[in-house]
């Protein structure tokens, strides 16, 4: 199920080859340097939540807004009895 547009999607894609291409070149200069591992890791993130257009954590904040509107729905609602 997708939950972001195709634009999110392309923009996800670009950045995260791009980041991914900067870490992958950095590691090969300073293999010691964990920091461009995890840099490569979330870019990687990046590319595959382009490539299936789903963001699990748009998907976390869209569930939890949907839970607090039907909580606030919920509460407003008077028993006529």
């Amino acid at each position: 199920m997708a939950n972001i547009n195709i634009i999110n999607a392309l923009i996800r894609i670009t950045f995260g080859l791009t980041a991914l291409a900067w870490a992958t070149a950095n590691m090969a200069r300073k293999p010691w340097c964990t920091s461009y591992l995890i840099v490569a890791v979330l870019a990687a993130m990046k590319v595959g939540e382009g490539i299936t257009r789903f963001c699990p954590i748009t998907a976390f904040f869209a569930n939890y807004r949907r839970e607090q509107a039907m909580r606030i729905k919920d509460e407003t609602t008077i028993n006529p009895t």
